[in-house]
């Protein structure tokens, strides 16, 4: 056929041609697993990373990603150029409790400046007094918009599971907020989440919220997102404390919707569709939390 064709429009074809190729580069979301200590059906920061790359490359309606777990950071810089987003899971943010702190810290300041993205979830919104300035600063402020400050000086946040916390959307036409709607969970969203001294700053919007604790019930922040100069994105989500939460299409909705978000991929009108094998698929120590001693 090539030959065929005049020079000109041999040239426009190359060029299209080309140009579809670039097109058909997939989209990279990094999925760093860190440290975690928990028992067995909570957090389990392996299997829910398993998890997150599966429904990643499965969408239903979203197509093109790439996921790839790691549970270290990678040593070839070069390859984190092609990276898209950073999603996080771990006991608190795990650059800060992972040996190679500083390295990592420096290729993600390089990443965030050219616009890359970020979700944590759970526990990996976390920041603990030995991360922060006495007054409460650090780049996942900035990054992404807030974070859950444990035992911290400046500001005290509050790990608490409640039997039936009620997540709700908030009003608003956020990518994110597409296709879920309000659901109730035995789980431990962290509640009283800092964002600065002055609340939330003018580029984070809350997603979700929930009135806890039920004998006091203020509406709290439980999902956030931000917008950053650089032209990057990121999220805050700080749940689901037990795995066995993952079963929960909307949920798991409103975490994938963030990522594919924070990837830069349009998000669809009726949110990330995916169908879950069995939780025990991604290899859990226990889906369930195992029954007390004694009971």
């Amino acid at each position: 056929m090539w030959h065929t064709l005049p020079r000109i429009a041999l040239i426009a074809a190359l060029a299209a041609w080309s140009g579809s190729l670039l097109a058909a580069e997939p989209t990279r979301v990094l999925i760093l697993v860190g440290p975690s200590t928990h028992p067995p059906g909570t957090h389990e920061v392996a299997a829910g990373g398993r998890l997150i790359e599966y429904c990643l490359e499965h969408m239903e309606n979203v197509s093109g990603v790439e996921a790839e777990v790691i549970d270290k950071w990678p040593a070839d810089r070069m390859s984190l150029q092609k990276v898209a987003s950073v999603v996080f899971t771990g006991d608190r943010f795990p650059p800060a409790e992972m040996p190679d702190r500083e390295r990592i810290m420096g290729d993600l300041t390089t990443m965030m400046d050219h616009g890359c993205g970020l979700v944590c979830y759970h526990y990996a919104t976390g920041l603990g007094a030995a991360h922060v300035t006495p007054e409460g600063d650090h780049p996942l402020l900035r990054w992404m918009g807030g974070y859950f400050a444990t035992r911290t000086p400046h500001h005290q946040s509050v790990a608490r599971i409640f039997d039936s916390a009620t997540i709700e959307p908030e009003k608003g036409d956020h990518p994110a907020l597409r296709g879920w709607k309000a659901f109730t969970i035995r789980d431990e969203p962290y509640i009283k989440n800092y964002f600065g001294k002055e609340g939330p700053a003018k580029n984070v919007t809350i997603l979700a919220s929930s009135m806890l604790p039920p004998e006091s019930p203020a509406r709290e922040a439980v999902a956030w997102a931000v917008s950053r100069p650089d032209g990057g994105r990121g999220v805050g989500i700080v749940m689901p404390h037990f795995f066995k939460n993952w079963q929960n299409e909307e949920l798991r909705r409103l975490i994938l919707n963030s990522i594919v978000w924070s990837a830069k991929l349009e998000v669809p009108a009726e949110g990330v569709k995916t169908k879950l094998p069995e939780l025990a698929t991604f290899k859990p120590a226990a889906v369930e939390p195992p029954p007390a001693k004694g009971k």
